[in-house]
């Protein structure tokens, strides 16, 4: 879902009218993650700081048809949870971005989207000072949780303040769009209604907190082909749309219980990669109460009411060779901008 498109005025209007909107949102999950707040922006000296970059997961994936431009119409739902990535920026006096990754298979020049997102935000402010980055990596790649996304919209939310930039929401918004579909989600987290190709952002109530397990086979899931292989017996009915367009977002939304659970990827990438479907099923034979594809694949996740329920989830699941398990927990929008504490108060 990191399609890149170019901003247009009326998108630019829509992201303006969002910003507000997430400023004010009511947010039910309010604390920061135990884990994460050894890492807030405070515990590094003046000109560096580390911080969180959260993954996410889309209780629904519906997608609507493909568009003129090629891109697909999508309608979903957004929701941060706290497995994360750790990113430590310094600020430099040459204006060159230097980036060093733990995760060897990963690029660490021009191809990754964290010195995409700095080298954006220095050429719109013309900014003549640099960065050293240290990426930490723990949310898998290719798994459909947004892990390079949040990666680069924290690197805007980051940068922006530590060079002290006359940014706003709106500057950063329109340069999240530019570098992906996901991106702008996460300059906002929380739970979050998606549209167009999931880069129009509004935000809905948060949920109450719930506890996750994913699971990342070991295998990997194409986004292009996942597209490529979608026709319309897998696509979200127009009668759907409409159900969807007409209904309080709660109505549809607000619930983490299988039959609200939604993701028209799910049977194209299970039929390519049965792998991925037994990671499923292991969930639900864990006792989740929901499982689910992670967008485009190849993770799946699965929901539990308690913390007790994941834990005894994680003794009785029978895993794969090469399987991967992340235990977390959903971050409601407060919670998460008081993990990424000083960087948004510039903006609000």
């Amino acid at each position: 879902m990191n399609a890149v498109i170019d901003l247009t005025a009326e998108d630019a209007e829509v992201f303006a009218e969002a910003w507000r909107d997430f400023s004010s949102a009511p947010s039910a999950n309010t604390s920061a993650p135990s884990a994460v707040k050894e890492s807030l922006v405070n515990s590094r000296p003046q000109g560096s700081l580390t911080v969180p970059a959260f993954a996410k997961i889309n209780p629904r994936l519906c997608v609507l048809g493909k568009r003129a431009d090629g891109y697909h119409e999508l309608d979903t739902i957004f929701q941060t949870v706290s497995l994360h990535d750790t990113i430590t920026f310094e600020v430099t006096k040459t204006a060159e971005i230097a980036l060093s990754c733990d995760d060897p298979s990963l690029p660490e020049g021009p191809e990754n989207l964290v010195c995409q997102a700095a080298e954006a935000l220095q050429k719109r402010f013309a900014q003549r000072t640099g960065a050293r980055i240290r990426l930490e990596k723990r949310i898998p790649a290719q798994a459909g949780l947004g892990g390079g996304a949040s990666d680069s919209a924290v690197t805007l939310l980051a940068l922006a303040h530590l060079w002290e930039l006359a940014a706003n929401g709106n500057d950063l918004l329109e340069i999240a769009s530019s570098l992906g579909a996901d991106v702008p989600f996460f300059l906002f987290g929380g739970t979050a209604h998606g549209t167009g190709i999931g880069n129009r952002i509004a935000p809905l109530p948060d949920v109450d907190e719930k506890f996750v397990l994913i699971i990342k086979p070991n295998t990997n899931s194409s986004t292009a082909r996942a597209y490529q292989s979608l026709n319309s017996g897998s696509l979200t009915s127009t009668e759907a749309k409409t159900i969807l367009s007409t209904s309080q977002p709660d109505e549809i939304f607000g619930s983490f219980h299988s039959e609200a659970l939604e993701n028209d990827f799910e049977r194209v990438v299970f039929e390519h990669a049965p792998e991925i479907e037994r990671a499923k099923a292991a969930l639900m034979n864990s006792g989740a109460d929901a499982a689910l594809l992670a967008g485009s694949g190849s993770a799946v996740f699965g929901i539990f009411d308690c913390e007790n329920a994941q834990e005894r989830a994680i003794q009785a699941i029978v895993l794969e060779a090469g399987w991967r398990v992340f235990p977390c927990r959903t971050v409601g929008r407060n919670g998460y901008r008081s993990a990424l504490g000083d960087l948004f108060r510039r903006l609000d």
